[in-house]
C-alpha cells in the first residue's frame, strides 16, 4: 500500500513554535503578545503579531481560557431519561430560556442528560474535567447524585427547583401557593370532592404542589380523602393511568400536577361519556402552547418557564462573580389562567 498523500498547506494548522520561530522570539513570549501582557515591548509585540498575521494563526481559545482560569462553558444538567426530555415541553422551553441568558451573557452552554446509572458513572469525570465554569441542574430528585457529587467538587452550582439543602442556591416558583390557588377556584365553582394527579413526589415541584393542593382543602374544612390522590410523573400516559384510578372514587374535579397528565385525563373523562367541566372539571399546571387548544380549553396555573432559565444564568454568574457570598434564591410568581375547562356553561 502505497503512503498517504500529504495534507495541503492550506489544510495544517500553524502552531505556536512556528509563530515563535518566524518572529525570533520564545514561545512564552508569544504566549504574552497574545495574552496583552504589558510588560512586553513594543518592538517585540509587533514582530509576533506580524508573524501570526502571515501564518494565520488563531490562538486554541479553550487553552486561553483554562489558562486564565475560567472557561465562558456552563453546563445545564438534566437528570431524566432522554425520550423524557423530548416528550415534556416543559426542558424545551427551560433550555430556550438558559441559551438565551447564556447567549446574551457571552457564555456557551453544554447540554448534559442522563439517568441516575449513567449520573453515577461520569459525574466525576465530569466536575473534573475543567472545562465547566459552573452548572446549573434543572428537576433533580431527592437523593440525585449529582447535587452532591457537586457539592463536594466545590463548583458553583445552581438548581432550577427547591433543594432540601438550604445551602444550596435556586430559583423556582411558588408551588405551594399556585397548587393551592388552583384547587381554591376549583371550590369557588362549587366543586366539592376535588381530585389530584401528583408528579412524582420524589420531586419538590410535586410534594409542593401536593401540599398547595392540601392546604387549599383544609383551608375550606374539607378533610383530605387519600382515595382521591393518585401518583403520575408529569406524562400524558401517566395522567392516563392516574384518571382511571381515580374515576371510581368519584371526582367532580381534579387538579393536574402538570398540562401533560391533564391532557391524558381529559381523554379519559370523554372516553368514558363524561362531560368537562359539567361533570369533572379539569385544571393543569405550566400553561404550555397546547393547553389553550385543548377541548374544551384548560385552566391551568402558568410558571415562566423560559425566566426560570434566565434567571439560573444570573445567579450563577453572581455566583462565579461573588464565590463567598451566601447561597441565592429566587422564587418567581405563579399565575392561574381561567379557561373552559372549570367554569360550568363555558364549554
Amino acid at each position: 500500500m502505497g503512503a498517504l498523500p500529504k495534507p495541503t498547506q492550506g489544510l495544517v494548522m500553524p502552531t505556536l513554535e512556528e509563530v515563535a520561530q518566524r518572529s525570533g522570539v520564545s514561545r512564552s513570549t508569544v504566549s504574552r503578545v497574545i495574552n496583552n501582557d504589558p510588560h512586553v515591548s513594543e518592538e517585540t509585540r509587533q514582530k509576533v503579531l506580524q508573524a501570526i498575521a502571515e501564518l494565520d494563526y488563531h490562538p486554541n481559545a479553550v487553552a486561553r481560557s483554562l489558562a486564565a482560569g475560567h472557561t465562558q462553558i456552563i453546563g445545564l444538567v438534566i437528570p431524566t431519561a432522554v425520550a423524557m426530555l423530548f416528550s415534556d415541553p416543559y426542558f424545551p422551553r427551560l433550555i430556550q430560556g438558559v441559551a438565551a441568558e447564556c447567549n446574551a451573557s457571552d457564555y456557551s452552554v453544554m447540554l448534559w442528560i442522563g439517568e441516575p446509572e449513567y449520573e453515577r458513572r461520569t459525574i466525576h469525570r465530569h466536575l473534573n474535567s475543567g472545562l465547566l465554569d459552573g452548572i446549573i441542574v434543572a428537576s433533580a430528585v431527592r437523593g440525585d447524585p449529582v447535587v452532591s457529587a457537586l457539592q463536594q467538587s466545590g463548583l458553583p452550582f445552581v438548581m432550577v427547583g427547591r433543594p432540601d439543602d438550604p445551602t444550596i442556591s435556586y430559583v423556582d416558583v411558588d408551588n405551594v401557593h399556585g397548587a393551592r390557588e388552583a384547587v381554591l377556584h376549583l371550590l369557588r365553582q362549587g366543586y366539592r370532592r376535588v381530585a389530584t394527579i401528583t408528579g412524582p413526589l420524589n420531586t419538590a415541584a410535586a410534594f409542593d404542589r401536593l401540599e398547595g393542593y392540601r392546604a387549599a382543602l383544609q383551608s375550606r374544612g374539607i378533610a383530605v380523602d387519600e382515595n382521591l390522590i393518585a401518583e403520575g410523573d408529569f406524562t400524558e400516559e401517566s395522567g392516563v393511568l392516574a384518571m382511571r384510578k381515580l374515576l371510581p372514587h368519584k371526582p367532580d374535579a381534579v387538579f393536574c400536577a402538570s398540562d401533560t397528565m391533564a391532557q391524558g385525563a381529559m381523554r379519559v373523562i370523554r372516553g368514558e361519556g363524561l362531560r368537562i367541566p359539567e361533570d369533572i372539571a379539569i385544571v393543569g399546571y405550566d400553561d404550555m402552547p397546547f393547553a389553550v387548544n385543548l377541548d374544551p380549553p384548560l385552566t391551568t396555573v402558568r410558571q415562566p418557564i423560559e425566566r426560570m432559565g434566565q434567571e439560573a444564568v444570573k445567579l450563577l454568574l453572581d455566583l462565579l462573580a461573588h464565590p463567598n457570598d451566601g447561597p441565592h434564591r429566587l422564587v418567581l410568581p405563579t399565575e392561574l389562567i381561567i379557561r373552559a375547562s372549570t367554569v360550568r356553561g363555558n364549554s
